[in-house]
């Protein structure tokens, strides 16, 4: 049955609607489909506060449209003003949409409140910050949040030998001793090293742990959605992206205290997330280094342009079953990364090897975004570095063996481990194990 909405609820899509028509000049900068959708949704949003009873299934079924031309708009956007304001009005929706169905479905209302962060990043005035208060609203007060206790576990470290990799002749350096940070800036910032056991002292490695999964279930609460990758390898034709329910995709892995796992064929890997965007707590759970703060030297890396949101840090999570993998490929940022459960086998070579490692083809021109499947792919290795069959990968790869293979490194990763290596730098992953990284791009 149709239930009225609470006077909190109702203020809130008040504030909503109003914000909406007071930014008109700011959503015609997008264009004028921007400026009308931002118009529709400012009058529906004022419109559905207006019925004391419930609101108008109309109203909904408008606003849920909406969702799906923004949807669409900020795929076809290539104006900046034009995808942010998509943005804004997929968040806005998302936000008003759960809002009316939060009191009969509280878990739909949380998962559209999810898909608003993870598909729009929360676009909008404190938008994340209200989308978080609010999934935490509707969950305590319309489901139960799960208890945790911590139970002591065997130490995990070292559970697994070291990996040699045919395709890498040397190792990655490992520090005795994390450096300060001037000699980092001036020296060790040029090339990879390790720092093993760094971040032991870490709570997702110890209060909070993160090989729990009884733990990032009571974090994240009950309802909530993340994206994942569907298959082992990105390059492969198989592959593909969903949206699922945190729960069943903690199931599908086999972390410490799961409950049996799930009977899916697929892999599934949730890959470079920013997970505590959705989950605030983990956050508290590591432990940023300092070296993410330095001042490289503009010499050594010329033209060299951090993230640019405002701290310039971006912090992904990455966990999956044992086998997953990210093939060879390069990312523009400087990158600490962190091994927090499970082991990880990592491949590298430098940012010069580019002309013997068999990058996929620029993506050509098209129409649409939706014409063209490799958008991405311009910065992947079709060499397989994690291959057995050396024979066969020296006759496709030649250039490869004889030019990348001298320079490139290897290492396996263990619970604790931080590696760093440069922006440019070719670098390949695979889970060893059940494996949980953290990745900071600076």
């Amino acid at each position: 049955m149709d239930m009225p909405l609470l006077d909190w609820k109702v203020e809130l899509i008040r504030d909503i609607a109003a914000e909406l028509g007071s930014d008109d000049a700011s959503f015609g900068r997008g264009g004028e489909p921007l400026a009308d959708a931002a118009r529709e949704l400012s009058t529906i949003a004022g419109d559905l506060t207006r019925h004391e009873i419930a609101p108008d299934q109309s109203c909904i079924t408008k606003v849920e449209a909406l969702i799906q031309r923004a949807y669409e708009g900020m795929a076809a956007s290539f104006d900046s003003a034009a995808l942010t304001g998509w943005r804004r009005i997929f968040t806005d929706a998302s936000i008003v949409i759960a809002l009316v169905n939060s009191a009969l479905s509280p878990v739909t209302a949380i998962g559209r409140l999810d898909r608003a962060i993870i598909i729009a990043g929360a676009a909008g005035p404190s938008r994340l910050e209200l989308v978080q208060h609010l999934i935490t609203k509707i969950q305590n007060e319309c489901a139960v949040r799960p208890t945790f206790s911590i139970t002591p576990s065997p130490d995990p470290l070292h559970t697994i030998s070291e990996v040699t990799l045919a395709s890498a002749r040397r190792q990655i350096p490992v520090l005795s001793t994390p450096p300060s940070l001037m000699p980092f800036q001036n020296k060790y910032s040029r090339a990879p090293f390790i720092l093993r056991g760094f971040a032991t002292d870490w709570p997702a490695m110890n209060e909070h742990p993160w090989s729990s999964a009884e733990y990032l279930r009571r974090v994240a609460g009950p309802g909530r959605v993340v994206p994942v990758e569907v298959g082992q390898d990105y390059r492969s034709d198989e592959w593909s992206q969903k949206l699922m329910d945190w729960d069943d995709f903690l199931a599908s892995i086999d972390l410490s205290d799961a409950c049996p796992a799930s009977t899916t064929k697929d892999v599934l890997y949730l890959a470079q997330h920013n997970l505590m965007m959705q989950f605030p707590a983990l956050r508290d759970d590591i432990c940023v280094p300092d070296y993410v703060y330095a001042s490289l030297s503009d010499a050594d890396f010329p033209g060299y342009k951090p993230p640019g949101n405002d701290d310039q840090l971006v912090i992904n999570a990455w966990l999956g079953p044992l086998g997953t993998l990210s093939p060879a490929h390069t990312d523009p940022y400087h990158n600490f990364y962190v091994q927090v459960v499970g082991e990880k086998t990592v491949w590298l070579a430098p940012a010069e090897s580019l002309p013997s490692m068999y990058p996929y083809p620029p993506r050509k021109s098209a129409a649409s975004p939706a014409d063209s499947n490799d958008t991405c792919m311009a910065n992947t290795s079709r060499m397989d570095v994690f291959t057995d069959d050396k024979e066969g990968s020296l006759k496709e790869f030649p250039a490869f063996w004889q030019n990348v293979y001298p320079n490139a490194m290897y290492a396996t990763l263990h619970p604790g481990d931080m590696l760093f290596f440069p922006a440019g730098w070719w670098h390949a992953m695979r889970s060893e194990s059940v494996s949980f990284s953290v990745s900071m791009w600076f």
